[in-house]
């Protein structure tokens, strides 16, 4: 397995999170569309105030970004199969970025979940990053399973999760100082066509006799159905506030902090099936 935390080094089982202990609750934000420097900007002051232990409540931020190409700390420009001039002709900018993860085309039909919180808000000891990872890897997965009728690949490394399609949903989690922020992007109902020259888990970073794609595909593309929005955002709001056994939650639609671009129209939370 992998730890997002600093560079890439493996961890021990870990502890699950004590639903015993006293909680603060998990504060979920439905969001529109915003820019991806509009989001670096707002993902730096919510792990600032979400740092302090009377600080801000531990955060999930449900929103998509306009179409741009962003890179992780495990991925590079040589992921990315485009050139300049085809990169320009379709309006598409490349942004490094210190999350974990490779690079992820972004853009209508993609849900960007990020979680931001102190470890110990979120159940865990403070350096158990290991331990907040995996945590966060099942809880998407139980989303994806909720929505797809059938499960995903977890990839090793807990790079995301695949499907026959393609990689479903990308991680790109960052722990710092025992903080968590950013998390992952989940295809639901994209364009493929860019995607597929997109290494988002390059060969170097695939297991041995692994036979899945590296490029991103789409739920949709797995169950050959229509996958509605609204339904992926509920699994992981319900999926994220189990997996962290979080005993209450408030849910609220916009942004968290006021940012430059309008978010559009947050749809409402209802239960899957």
């Amino acid at each position: 397995m992998t730890c997002y935390n600093s560079g890439m080094r493996s961890f021990a089982a870990t502890a699950e999170p004590d639903p015993l202990t006293p909680r603060k609750p998990l504060a979920v934000w439905l969001a529109g569309t915003i820019r991806f420097d509009d989001y670096a900007a707002l993902a730096e002051r919510l792990a600032g105030e979400v740092a302090e232990p009377g600080g801000r409540n531990p955060t999930l931020l449900l929103c998509e970004f306009e179409p741009v190409i962003t890179i992780g700390r495990a991925g590079s420009r040589g992921d990315v199969r485009l050139a300049a001039d085809d990169l320009a002709a379709r309006r598409l900018d490349v942004r490094f970025t210190g999350r974990g993860g490779g690079a992820v085309l972004h853009g209508p039909g993609q849900v960007v979940a990020a979680v931001f919180g102190r470890l110990e808000d979120l159940g865990f000891p403070a350096g158990d990053v290991g331990g907040f990872a995996v945590r966060f890897v099942r809880g998407l997965a139980t989303a994806i399973t909720a929505v797809r009728c059938g499960s995903g690949v977890i990839l090793p490394g807990l790079h995301g999760l695949a499907g026959r399609s393609g990689v479903l949903a990308a991680v790109g989690l960052a722990v710092r100082r025992g903080v968590a922020c950013h998390g992952a992007f989940v295809n639901v109902s994209p364009a493929l066509d860019v995607c597929q020259r997109i290494d988002t888990i390059p060969p170097r970073l695939m297991a041995d006799g692994l036979e899945v794609a590296g490029t991103m595909g789409s739920i949709e593309a797995d169950v050959q159905r229509r996958v509605r929005m609204p339904d992926v955002r509920t699994a992981l709001v319900e999926s994220f506030a189990d997996a962290f056994a979080f005993p209450r939650m408030h849910v609220n639609a916009g942004f968290p902090i006021r940012m430059q671009s309008p978010p559009s129209q947050p749809e409402v939370v209802s239960r899957v099936g």
